[in-house]
């Protein structure tokens, strides 16, 4: 068990929407659940009790409440869920119509923009009416390639209001990129602004929307968003009209929001893209709303009363959990831009302006702060501040302990953990719990997760695969283009027949926490022990002068040796004397089986599109393998010099 660092109070207990919630199960089924662990046990030995309590506890706008929760909960995949019901996501999402703050946008040095809750209903009604007239149904695919700015919400909302599926990329996506994932699903319609901002500069994205709109014959409108320039010029661009020349001039207008089945379509999500083509996965309205309402509502414990803000991209499933928050009802705040633009210190200053409540960013961007030596709760009135989240990799104690040191002592930090394939987490905050360092606090609710061991056996206290026994209702309904259903099923099933593999290497302790050790298809099995990455990473990333890391397994006489690649910072350089004093952290806090047999300086890491290192890839170059799918790759150049190391032919 890590170092306890912080609890919550019997006060802030009591005025948490999880303890409401208890006492709202323990009335409706007569329990008397009096903590966490009690409540979580119940969900996921009671799933229809569970997931039918949470249905109505939050509040979900239905105009045909269903006739059962779920026809089989034994079945997964093919589990059908609240069969009956007719709803539709955004009119969930736009449940509130008043003058409180909806959305502020804050791009790079740029002024905020605002937008009510009522201003926002009125805008995306307008957007609709402009929709459907362009023969926009329900079941057809309306892509974004935008930024993290107010109309990408909107259009998201539009779209959806009519039942038709929400698939979006970030602008920094290349070309092939986008193809790779839109050319897959067809879309009929296509946002996309005119560029972005990164570091201060303009990067326009309207050659790549030209490339785009050539490979992608089905598009039948391509409205443009103007961001970097007011009228940019797109006459050159075939069945584009500018956004404030498509959205209808009337106002005043009544959103028809389609009700539709539960498990209607309503976003496409992608994997990786590093073994082939990105896969499509298919998510349903109801089980996206339900479940995200239910890590929004009651792991997070937001309100009315809050400011929400997530560090993403479009082209990353936290947009849509974030967004997510608007059935809630708090101010969000959407940043698009470099974090650490024109300082270090920047989102910390927006914090601070915006009074932000709930924030959330990744493990690599706390890292950051901590070389960056930036001391946010020192430099900044954070005193609104109650969460931080933290996602994308493992957060290492250190991380933790910089929180409470540098950012604020009393508020939940929350390390979240979960994915694309879910819209969401298996492992989140507790708000009546305690944080231990370098813990996710708990299993969420109704995701009924274990450690299995080597034979397929449950373990506690033992590192294990992440895999999950019974079905949720965020898991994808179908893949696109997969209609046997066999890529779906190799995806998770194959393993474990009727058990959700996830891909994790995870522990669970004896008081429900989890240690994440990383991807479990790039576990290290030296001399046979299986080690994680994530336990080399958590030394590695503290070191003073590194800027970040990989490591990978190299087959080498009969055996795994254990390799660190790491990019140095500017002006320092890799010593003998930096090699030992890494090796000994390593020793001492992890196992002399975690010591890398060679530590090398790389230029770069790579990463995924959305941000993910792949060990797998530098394993393929060192091994002389072909890496199939580079596009897939923010970075693929930085492969290339991982081929032919004189160093890893020697002993």
């Amino acid at each position: 068990m890590g170092k306890l660092l912080w609890r919550p109070s019997d006060e802030r207990i009591k005025a948490t929407n999880m303890y409401r919630f208890i006492s709202f199960v323990n009335q409706k089924f007569g329990t008397s659940f009096k903590d966490y662990d009690g409540l979580y046990d119940w969900s996921v030995n009671n799933i229809a009790d569970f997931w039918g309590a949470a249905w109505d506890y939050l509040g979900i706008k239905a105009s045909r409440k269903y006739d059962s929760v779920i026809e089989d909960d034994k079945k997964m995949p093919g589990a059908k869920w609240f069969p009956g019901a007719r709803l539709n996501f955004a009119e969930n999402l736009l449940r509130f119509r008043d003058d409180s703050v909806a959305l502020v946008f804050r791009g790079e040095d740029h002024p905020p923009v605002k937008i009510t809750y009522a201003a926002l209903y009125d805008e995306v009604a307008r957007l609709a009416k402009s929709l459907r007239e362009a023969g926009v149904v329900a079941g057809d695919r309306v892509a974004g390639f935008m930024p993290n700015m107010i109309e990408t919400v909107v259009a998201m909302l539009a779209a959806t209001s009519i039942g038709a599926i929400w698939s979006s990329s970030s602008p920094d996506f290349g070309i092939k990129g986008v193809l790779d994932r839109f050319g897959q699903i067809k879309p009929k319609v296509l946002f996309a602004a005119n560029g972005y901002w990164f570091k201060g500069k303009n990067l326009e994205t309207l050659s790549r929307v030209s490339e785009v709109i050539k490979a992608l014959p089905t598009l039948e409108k391509v409205i443009i968003v103007p961001y970097t320039e007011k009228e940019p010029d797109i006459s050159s661009l075939k069945n584009a009209v500018l956004y404030k020349d498509f959205r209808s001039s009337e106002s005043g207008l009544q959103i028809s929001f389609e009700q539709l089945p539960f498990d209607h379509p309503l976003y496409i999500m992608y994997t990786s893209g590093t073994t082939g083509l990105p896969k499509c996965m298919v998510q349903s309205a109801g089980g996206i709303l339900l479940n995200q309402m239910k890590e929004m509502v009651l792991h997070t414990n937001v309100t009315r009363d809050d400011t929400v803000f997530y560090f993403t991209t479009c082209g990353w499933m936290m947009w849509n959990w974030l967004v997510s928050a608007l059935a809630v009802g708090p101010k969000i705040v959407l940043y698009d831009g470099n974090p650490f633009y024109p300082a270090p210190g920047s989102l910390w200053k927006m914090a601070q302006e915006e009074k932000i409540t709930v924030f959330g960013t990744s493990a690599g961007y706390i890292a950051a702060l901590m070389n960056e030596k930036v001391r946010p709760g020192k430099e900044y009135d954070l005193s609104p501040l109650k969460t931080i989240l933290s996602t994308g990799s493992p957060l290492s104690e250190e991380g933790f302990e910089f929180i409470y040191r540098e950012v604020k002592s009393d508020l939940q930090l929350s390390s979240i953990s979960g994915g694309s394939d879910i819209n969401g987490c298996f492992f989140l905050g507790n708000p009546i719990g305690p944080v231990y360092s370098g813990e996710l606090q708990c299993r969420g609710l109704g995701m009924k997760v274990h450690a299995f061991d080597d034979n397929g056996k449950p373990v506690i206290n033992q590192q294990g695969e992440l895999v999950c026994t019974a079905p949720a209702p965020s898991m994808p309904i179908y893949f696109w283009d997969d209609p046997d259903g066999k890529k779906y099923h190799a995806a998770y099933f194959d393993v474990y027949p009727g058990v959700w593999k996830h891909g994790d290497y995870i522990l669970i302790n004896e008081h429900g926490g989890i240690v994440i050790y990383g991807r479990s298809d790039a576990t290290l099995n030296p001399g046979g022990v299986r080690i994680g990455t994530a336990e080399i990473y958590r030394q590695v990333e503290n070191i003073e002068g590194i800027a970040d890391s990989i490591v990978v397994g190299q087959n080498w006489k009969n055996d795994i040796r254990v390799l660190l690649f790491v990019k140095m910072a500017p002006g320092v350089e890799l010593t003998d004397e930096l090699r030992n004093k890494i090796k000994k952290l390593i020793r001492e806090n992890a196992s002399p089986r975690h010591v890398p047999a060679k530590i090398i300086a790389v230029p770069d890491i790579p990463y995924t599109l959305n941000m993910k290192k792949v060990e797998l890839s530098v394993k393929k170059v060192i091994e002389g393998q072909a890496v199939t799918n580079k596009d897939a790759l923010k970075n693929p150049e930085s492969l290339d010099f991982y081929a032919n190391i004189p160093e890893l032919k020697e002993n």
